[in-house]
């Protein structure tokens, strides 16, 4: 599959995430502080939570129910309860857009 455009980068709040669904996979997607923006999947593997729903803090987007806080690199949960990691997605910036490519799954 090829990159999907979800929205224009000054679309995005710093510090916020939005939900987007690209072919049925809900994909949280986060611009940081920095400005970096990511893409991991949605949905928190410790108790079937919409992570977009959550707050993300440096460079983490944590699970407003229980608390999992996960890496928005890697989408590795750095905090239990949640054990399981969640894909994170490669992200590009064109032409001031942000695109997803969920065929290229940076970690898991």
């Amino acid at each position: 599959m090829a990159s999907v455009k979800i929205c224009g980068f000054d679309e995005l709040e710093a510090n916020q995430a939005i939900k987007v669904d690209i072919d049925g996979v809900p994909i949280a997607v986060v611009r940081d502080s920095a400005g970096e923006v990511f893409a991991i999947g949605d949905t928190c593997t410790h108790g079937d939570i919409s992570l977009s729903e959550g707050f993300v803090e440096d460079d983490t987007l944590e699970c407003w129910a229980h608390g999992s806080k996960f890496s928005l690199r890697t989408g590795k949960p750095l905090t239990l309860p949640a054990y399981e990691p969640v894909p994170a997605y490669k992200v590009e910036l064109i032409d001031g857009d942000v695109y997803i490519d969920t065929a290229v799954v940076l970690a898991v």
